[in-house]
């Protein structure tokens, strides 16, 4: 499907991409749920996948929290940049190391619902407005929540079949 224009299609592929990625897991058989991948990745089970997925909705949400109140978020992370992002994301994997798998579902349940409701609370406009928000500089809302919401699950997608086929 094609990257989402509007508030019904983002919200639409989101769900979807969310219930694939469910369907996805349960689908693999329970004694294999904590393998390793056969890949040479930082995601090295269904457990990274997930937590890194739920993460991100939370720094998203954390975003959106702070450009609300008129300041500016330290995007992607405090002491972060775009080009330092693979550093981000080991910390990220680091973080949930001690985190089972059912918990990290849970957790990326209550982040994806988050993410969702603040979809369904927004306007077309308020999602798809380029540099509607300061802190969304020259993109818009929408832009933010395709990458954590419907683009992130699809990629988790992707990468559990991809080592579970």
């Amino acid at each position: 499907m094609p990257r989402p224009k509007t508030k019904e299609e983002l919200l639409n592929l989101s769900k979807s991409n969310f219930d694939k990625l469910n369907a996805t897991i349960d689908a693999i058989e329970i004694d294999r749920h904590d393998e390793e991948f056969p890949d040479d990745s930082l995601y090295r089970n269904i457990r990274d996948v997930i937590t890194h997925l739920h993460e991100w909705n939370t720094m998203v949400l954390s975003w959106y929290e702070t450009g609300e109140k008129g300041e500016k978020p330290a995007i992607p992370g405090e002491g972060y940049s775009w080009k330092t992002l693979p550093e981000l994301n080991v910390k990220i994997w680091t973080k949930y190391q001690s985190t089972n798998l059912d918990e990290a579902r849970k957790l990326f349940q209550e982040s994806f619902s988050s993410v969702y409701s603040l979809i369904e609370s927004r306007t077309n406009e308020e999602l798809f407005e380029k540099k509607r928000y300061s802190w969304t500089g020259s993109t818009s809302l929408g832009a933010y929540l395709i990458s954590c919401a419907s683009s992130h699950c699809d990629w988790a997608i992707k990468k559990n079949r991809k080592a579970f086929k």
